[in-house]
C-alpha cells in the first residue's frame, strides 16, 4: 500500500543528473483522474508526462559557465503505479520510491574563455521523488 498522489502534489528532482549538477526547483502534479479525495482529483498514469520545470540552471564540468534546461519525468518507477486500484480505467499514481527524470538542455553550459566550447550533450538522465500531500489514503 502506497500513498495516493493528488492534484498539486509536489515533485522533487535530485540535483545530480549524470555529470551535470542542476539547480533544481520542485514541480507540481496536474491530476486528470475521475476520482477525487477531499475535492481534489487523483493523479493517474500519464499525468507525470505533464510535469515540466523550466529555466533551471546547470553546470557539467568542464562546462562551468551555467546553461539552462527543463526538468521532466521521463518514466515512473515500477512501484509508482497501482496494479489493482484504478480511476476511470487508468492506474493511479502513488508515492513509490523514485522516478526516472530527464534534464533537457535548452541553452548549453560553456567552458570558460578562451575555449567557450558549449556542452555537446542535449540531455542528462536523473531521478526524483513524488511528495504526496495526502497522509492517509493508500492504494495498491
Amino acid at each position: 500500500m502506497e500513498l495516493i498522489l493528488m492534484d498539486g502534489d509536489q515533485v522533487n528532482f535530485l540535483p545530480v543528473f549524470g555529470s551535470a549538477l542542476v539547480s533544481v526547483q520542485p514541480g507540481k502534479m496536474i491530476a486528470s483522474g475521475k476520482t477525487t479525495i477531499n475535492g481534489k482529483k487523483v493523479c493517474v498514469a500519464g499525468d507525470e508526462s505533464k510535469v515540466e520545470v523550466k529555466n533551471c540552471s546547470y553546470v557539467a564540468p568542464p562546462f562551468v559557465l551555467p546553461g539552462q534546461g527543463t526538468l521532466t519525468i521521463k518514466e515512473l518507477g515500477p512501484n509508482q503505479l497501482t496494479t489493482k486500484s484504478k480511476s476511470g480505467n487508468k492506474n493511479i499514481i502513488v508515492k513509490g520510491n523514485a522516478f526516472i527524470a530527464e534534464f533537457k538542455v535548452t541553452s548549453p553550459a560553456k567552458q570558460p574563455p578562451p575555449a567557450n566550447t558549449p556542452d555537446p550533450l542535449p540531455m542528462y538522465p536523473g531521478q526524483g521523488t513524488l511528495v504526496p500531500s495526502n497522509a492517509k489514503i493508500k492504494a495498491t
